[in-house]
């Protein structure tokens, strides 16, 4: 890095230069934080024969002309020209206007600081002499590239202002190649067709077997002859850029001055030094050398660390390396626009995390190859047990700190902590069983078919663990009866529903499991699985709807906050009866019949589909206008009267979303159809 530094003094020190020269890097390397804090002071330092330089930096960001670019090199000259222009302007004769200083004469109009018959000599009052230009961020104007290289080459060639330009030449690359493809292909085509080069598809069925090249390339070196910039651009490169210097990081020396801003909180920056090399390996693990990640990563990393130490003080330092790993890890991830943040988002628990990990690595399956990376680039040489913390994942990715997430994830790692020794099942669940000692592994067999046995584990375990036993067999690492093991499992999992979860997203649960359908002992246990899962699914769909329909009438606030946004999947009407529903209802007071019968209405607004609850609606619609029929009116009949009225659209707006449903299932059949006929 001082290399560098003394190679750009090099250049200033230079008394005659016509050329400028390029720092090139990465976004998000450091590459003006070097510009500022290494280069800047020492050039305005520098004593060369009695001259000091002044340094004038501009970025090129969202430019969009080059008139702005003046603007800008004009303020930057005189920042409190707006004070003193009218005492220092006085009507001189103009003797030669250097070229940069012609680009101010706009922006002092525009101000009002000349009339049209005043003559400044700029070359008096601009000393061009002792002026550095940097121009940053070349690659993100918003002008042509060519166009703001030739304006910076009259600050260059005209008059010898030493000028230095920043910029990512692998994203201008991109850029020059990437505009106006459209465009570009439209006119390459209309060309190649004028030329007789796009022949009829009859004549391009054998291309593979001709020496003729693929319409695909022909448009392409088409598109590179009539339009390439990038040539432009090496040509005007070589003109004005004398020398191209390639930043790299000196990572050890920026992140010192990162850490700096945290000096406020004492804890935290003790934490953050102590284990800078820990931030500098998971870093470089990423990939990238985007600092400007790590920076924004710090700072969740900020969030986490002290909302940790304020609920949970006595966490055991591991625990807190884990989560600075995995906060600059997911962060780059997902900031990075790598395909790994879309497989973590799905993933809810650390204890998922860890199997769907251990199942993937048992059975080579290449469906979580890439959290499967994940885990092996970060977590190489740092052992924990604690490689997956949701809060950060989600608060990372959505900007939402969910205090309930964060608490669900802590205490578990505090029961983790409490308890000690896992259980046997655990382990062989989520630890790869190559950890196992030999001496031990035979106990944790035994210990995990007496849990089997007594039903401890939740269904989608059993499912699991019986792969898992099914490859230990394959192995020879266990001798049990295939018959008895199916057994003791059905009978285990038997026991288990009663207190089971449903589990929802089986796909999501099962991934890495690689399940073999030709063997017919795993193919039995997966059904077996399958029915129990339904039987659990009623079981907790009914205590969905008890739980909810039961809060009338006495806790309707708890009800407003749940009813019309929450388990919108479950059809709760299905698995109520409609009577005791009514009889509630009857129990609320006018003002609440009302809020009730706008919860129904907001509720199936947003229900995609009625069709499992739209006969109990029926019923309760019923219900209500036989209880009215007859009965002389009064304010309460009157509102369940409108209440029925809102019931009616709802079975209306039903079969109208359930035509709609059909009708985009039987298009989407119609495409398929149809694509398999060509």
């Amino acid at each position: 890095m001082d290399e560098l530094v003394e190679s750009i003094l090099d250049y200033i020190r230079k008394p005659y230069t016509d050329h400028a020269i390029m720092i090139n890097g990465e976004w998000g390397s450091g590459k003006t934080y070097f510009w500022n804090n290494k280069v800047r002071n020492k050039i305005e330092s520098m004593d060369i024969d009695g001259k000091r330089y002044k340094t004038i930096y501009m970025s090129l960001y969202g430019i969009s002309n080059l008139d702005d670019i003046s603007k800008k090199i004009f303020i930057e000259m005189n920042p409190n020209l707006n004070k003193t222009i009218r005492k220092i302007l006085e009507s001189r004769h103009m003797s030669s206007i250097p070229e940069y200083v012609k680009t101010g004469i706009d922006m002092a109009n525009s101000f009002g600081f000349m009339t049209q018959n005043d003559k400044v000599d700029y070359a008096s009052f601009f000393d061009i002499d002792d002026k550095v230009l940097c121009f940053d961020d070349l690659e993100r104007a918003n002008v042509d590239v060519i166009d703001v290289l030739g304006y910076i080459n009259n600050f260059v060639e005209h008059d010898h202002i030493k000028t230095i330009i920043i910029c990512n030449e692998k994203e201008l690359s991109k850029k020059l190649k990437s505009t106006n493809v459209e465009m570009k292909t439209f006119i390459a085509t209309y060309i190649l067709n004028h030329e007789g080069k796009i022949k009829p598809e009859d004549e391009n069925q054998n291309i593979e077997n001709s020496e003729e090249k693929p319409m695909v390339e022909l448009i392409e070196d088409k598109i590179e002859h009539i339009f390439d910039k990038a040539n432009d651009y090496e040509r005007i490169k070589e003109k004005l850029i004398g020398e191209t210097f390639e930043y790299i990081p000196e990572f050890s020396y920026i992140i010192n001055g990162v850490l700096m801003r945290y000096e406020g909180n004492p804890q935290l920056i003790q934490f953050l030094r102590k284990n800078s090399n820990l931030i500098i390996q998971t870093f470089h693990r990423s990939g990238t050398r985007n600092l400007r990640i790590l920076k924004h990563a710090l700072n969740d990393f900020q969030k986490v660390f002290e909302t940790t130490k304020k609920y949970y003080p006595d966490l055991p330092d591991n625990v807190l390396k884990s989560l600075l790993i995995f906060t600059i890890a997911i962060s780059f991830e997902i900031k990075a626009g790598k395909i790994t943040k879309e497989k973590l988002k799905d993933i809810q628990s650390l204890e998922e995390y860890k199997t769907i990990l251990v199942a993937s690595k048992l059975m080579k399956d290449n469906r979580q190859f890439y959290i499967k990376e994940f885990d092996n680039n970060y977590y190489f040489t740092f052992k924990t047990d604690y490689r997956f913390f949701k809060f950060v994942e989600q608060y990372v990715r959505t900007r939402i700190f969910d205090m309930k997430v964060f608490r669900d994830d802590m205490e578990a790692i505090v029961g983790n902590e409490a308890r000690g020794e896992i259980p046997s099942y655990k382990r062989l669940l989520t630890e790869d069983y190559w950890k196992i000692e030999d001496c031990d592994f035979s106990a944790v067999i035994t210990e995990t078919l007496d849990d089997v046995k007594a039903g401890k584990l939740q269904l989608v375990e059993y499912l699991k663990l019986y792969v898992i036993f099914h490859f230990f067999m394959q192995k020879g690492l266990i001798d049990i009866d295939s018959e008895y093991l199916k057994m003791t499992f059905i009978n285990g999992m038997n026991i288990a529903a009663a207190n089971s979860k449903y589990c929802k997203n089986i796909d999501s649960y099962l991934d890495g499991l690689n399940l073999d359908e030709t063997d017919e002992d795993i193919e039995y246990i997966f059904q077996h699985f399958n029915n129990l899962n339904l039987q659990t699914k009623e079981k907790e769909y009914i205590d969905v709807a008890k739980e909810l329909l039961e809060m009338i009438p006495d806790k309707l606030e708890r009800l407003a906050d749940l009813f019309a946004e929450n388990y919108l999947d479950v059809p709760i009407m299905k698995y109520y009866n409609m009577n005791t529903l009514f009889e509630r209802i009857l129990l609320l007071d006018n003002e609440d019949i009302v809020l009730v019968k706008k919860l129904f209405a907001s509720r199936y607004e947003k229900v995609e589909s009625i069709k499992n609850e739209e006969r109990n609606i029926r019923l309760l619609k019923q219900i209500m206008e036989e209880y009215i029929h007859g009965k002389i009116p009064t304010i309460k009949l009157v509102l369940i009267e409108d209440f029925i009225k809102t019931l009616d659209k709802i079975l209306l707006d039903g079969k109208e979303k359930s035509k709609n449903l059909l009708e985009a299932k039987t298009s989407v059949e119609m495409e398929s159809e149809k694509e398999q006929v060509v």
